[in-house]
């Protein structure tokens, strides 16, 4: 007679804590890799659309076609993007980095722009009276007044990779994303739930922490809002 502990496992429940005590080692491993996969992802989707959101502000008639095909690269499936990523990445975690990183750059281009065009002209026209550069001009006061915009980019970002780095558990890259398709080809309902739940999880925490770093980089907003 199988024991009272292991009863979740022989009835297949969806919540069952023998399958959190004995897989912990596969979770914790999950987990990492989802993190370090999202991670790669948002910091390669954000050094990509910065200097494209710079060049579309600059050369304002690249600014349609910038954010088109941001546009177009977020409506491929992902099936479809692991085939055209296929040649050059192989079956690969990178693949799925540089898949994750094009779908990034339509919320990320489209609101560092934003912020960008939010900083009042007469700001801008003020610094200039002081000296200050293009470049300084971006760095000490378009960027830190563009925060807010570009840091609620970079959450949208985030949580929409944690999601769909899943995807690339069909390639065996996809952290979490693994144990899902693992648990619906077997029909494991406790892996399958607690593999979301903790996509769920990571996803609001990186938010919590993204939205921790905006609050102590910009600390002139709360002062502000008071």
């Amino acid at each position: 007679m199988a024991a009272p502990a292991a009863d979740c496992l022989i009835r297949n429940d969806w919540i069952c804590g023998t399958y959190l005590r004995t897989r912990a080692g596969d979770l914790a491993s999950a987990v990492a890799e989802h993190v370090e996969l999202t991670a790669a992802s948002v910091l390669l989707g954000l050094v990509l659309a910065f200097p494209l959101a710079l060049l579309a502000r600059r050369v304002r008639v690249l600014q349609t076609p910038v954010l088109g095909v941001a546009t177009v690269l977020y409506t491929i499936p992902s099936l479809a993007m692991f085939s055209l990523l296929l040649p050059v990445f192989g079956l690969s975690a990178s693949g799925i980095v540089a898949a994750m990183a094009l779908y990034s750059l339509t919320v990320l281009v489209r609101n560092i722009l934003a912020g960008l065009d939010g900083v009042p002209e007469e700001v801008r026209e003020a610094a200039r009276g002081l000296g200050y550069g293009p470049a300084r001009l971006l760095l000490s006061v378009e960027l830190p007044l563009a925060l807010p915009a570009v840091m609620a980019g970079l959450r949208i970002a985030t949580v929409s990779t944690v999601s769909l780095v899943t995807v690339g558990g069909i390639i065996d890259h996809g952290g979490l994303g693994n144990l899902i398709y693992d648990g619906m080809s077997s029909d494991f309902k406790a892996e399958v739930l607690t593999a979301s739940v903790l996509c769920v999880i990571i996803a609001v925490g990186a938010d919590l922490l993204l939205l921790t770093v905006q609050r102590l980089l910009a600390p002139w907003r709360k002062a502000v809002a008071r």
